[in-house]
């Protein structure tokens, strides 16, 4: 029912506000948790900028994935919880546990008092990172069936994200006590801009828009986060989602330079700096030598990161906006923001 209570977690989050704005739109009380409660101005002031007016239908708690306390009371009265907050390693190169252990522990920490008050379904955020990363050359696009390969070289971030899911499944199996849980795993989530703070996935637009030297090789899935949104709230009231996982992608992935011509073709002179050329493999490799940043980016080079929504569409009815959309709305909204350098 739409005036049922929500708690969506870590409202700071990029996709959290875009589902605390789908969920204020559809009528729905909403929740949310914050570790500090001095960024409520800041998370309000977002809100604002995607055209919500909440009043008293939106409510903060403070809560941090670390700690028991403060959950009983941001999951007391919800009937639904939306779980996307991660925490975030101290240090540039902080150790694997310390992303490993903080999401395992985290999704643990929020299912354990979803169960204790009684919520009827948890829906994940979890990532295509859980998916499809570590397998060799897929001669097929990754679906929901599909695990990121922990046997080989994975990074700890996606390591992270792979084995705080399965804690999470494997918490339902054991411990649920009837608590229900779907899972959404969007691949580089795009999409209007609320403020300074965004998905780590907006950063390529905006490194595209202000000049970086070429593109590298390397393909991804993208999806808007109004659609991502979207599919969050399907997930959570359509008796279909209980006990699935579901892959979030628009259309076919792309290459980073298909992206940079898409900006060049439809953002004009705000596209100016945009590069046009691919650089290739081995100049990538050996820029890795001396730029740590660029390590990450070797293995997927040249690698198919295709995936598809059939899932989600053939049984939630979902209906993702084109990526090419998506890809123009995170760039006029730093524009439009005031966002970009140089």
């Amino acid at each position: 029912m739409a005036n049922d209570l929500v708690l969506v977690t870590g409202g700071t989050g990029f996709i959290a506000q875009h589902c605390i704005l789908a969920l204020l739109s559809a009528g729905y009380g909403v929740r949310t948790t914050l570790r500090t409660p001095e960024r409520e101005a800041e998370v309000r002031k977002h809100l604002a900028v995607g055209g919500a007016e909440p009043s008293d239908r939106l409510s903060f708690v403070t809560a941090d994935l670390g700690e028991d306390r403060g959950w009983a009371e941001a999951t007391a009265g919800c009937v639904y919880v939306l779980h996307g907050a991660s925490p975030t390693p101290s240090g540039s190169y902080a150790s694997e546990d310390e992303w490993i252990r903080p999401a395992v522990e985290g999704n643990l920490r929020v299912l354990r008092a979803a169960r204790d008050a009684g919520v009827k379904r948890v829906v994940l955020t979890s990532a295509f990172g859980a998916v499809g990363v570590g397998h060799k050359k897929m001669t097929r696009p990754f679906n929901e069936t599909d695990w990121t390969n922990l046997k080989s070289r994975v990074a700890p971030y996606q390591k992270s994200k792979t084995l705080s899911e399965r804690a999470a499944w494997d918490f339902i199996a054991t411990e649920g006590q009837g608590l229900e849980l779907s899972a959404v795993n969007p691949t580089a989530v795009l999409g209007p801009v609320l403020g300074a703070d965004y998905s780590h996935s907006i950063r390529l637009i905006k490194n595209l828009m202000e000049g970086m030297p070429g593109c590298p090789k390397v393909n991804s899935g993208f999806v808007d986060a109004r659609d991502v949104a979207d599919l969050h709230l399907r997930a959570m009231t359509d008796p279909a989602a209980n006990g699935e996982r579901f892959l979030a992608i628009a259309g076919e992935s792309l290459w980073f330079a298909d992206v940079a011509k898409v900006l060049r073709q439809r953002l004009g002179a705000a596209a100016v700096k945009v590069p046009t050329r691919e650089v290739p493999n081995t100049i990538v490799r050996l820029g890795a030598y001396v730029n740590p940043a660029m390590k990450g980016v070797v293995p997927f080079l040249g690698v198919s990161m295709n995936a598809t929504s059939e899932k989600a569409i053939r049984l939630l009815g979902w209906s993702p906006r084109p990526a090419e959309e998506a890809i123009v709305a995170s760039a006029e909204s730093l524009v439009r923001l005031n966002l970009l350098t140089g």
